[in-house]
């Protein structure tokens, strides 16, 4: 009802199990997934990756309902190719926001998320690189610093404000590093920043 009630929004199918949700998603291949971490069948996590990595909903992006009480399962989302978290009691403006930012391209993480997520981070013992992590031998010294920033959860705005460059000069920074490191988005920069070793965990 409250996707609906947007005039620039439609939903295009609904599922009660992580299965359906896939299986709506390759036949709908909607620009996004709200996707919720506990459903019957298959969990969020298993059905996200399972969309983002097929070739048929590769373009399909996945935005996930959280609570605090499941953090512990933001990093495997991230890694099965998430591009947002928001909290189950985000109010509806803001729900409808993310879901176009995330439909724009742009991945979103809650703050408070973003925050766990790092101190997740830190509390993880070194493992050894995985697929994901990509060296940084083709990084600039400003990209490493750019990436940094996005690691630490600052967005566009505050990224140009601390490296005192424009707004535009960030967003290229960006879009070359997604392209050197064959990021999906922004989410998939913060994973790589840490499993590279740019950010000491």
């Amino acid at each position: 009802m409250l996707v609906d009630s947007a005039p620039d929004l439609t939903v295009v199918g609904e599922a009660a199990t992580g299965v359906e949700a896939v299986d709506i998603a390759r036949r709908q291949r909607p620009d996004v997934v709200l996707m919720d971490v506990r459903m019957p069948d298959m969990d969020g996590i298993e059905a996200t990756g399972l969309i983002t990595r097929a070739a048929q909903t590769s373009g399909v992006r996945v935005l996930i309902l959280t609570t605090f009480d499941l953090d512990s399962y933001v990093y495997a989302a991230l890694r099965a190719g998430a591009s947002g978290f928001l909290l189950k009691d985000t109010p509806p403006a803001e729900l409808l926001s993310a879901i176009r930012v995330v439909a724009a391209g742009d991945a979103l993480l809650a703050p408070s998320v973003t925050r766990r997520l790092i101190e997740e981070f830190a509390r993880r013992p070194a493992e050894r690189p995985r697929p994901l992590a990509r060296r940084l031998d083709d990084v600039t010294a400003r990209e490493r610093e750019v990436l940094t920033l996005i690691a630490a959860g600052l967005s566009n705005t505050e990224i140009a404000a601390e490296l005192h460059l424009s707004l535009a000069t960030v967003k290229t920074h960006i879009g070359r590093l997604l392209a050197k490191l064959a990021a999906r988005d922004r989410a998939q920069l913060v994973i790589v920043a840490y499993e590279s070793g740019l950010v000491p965990r």
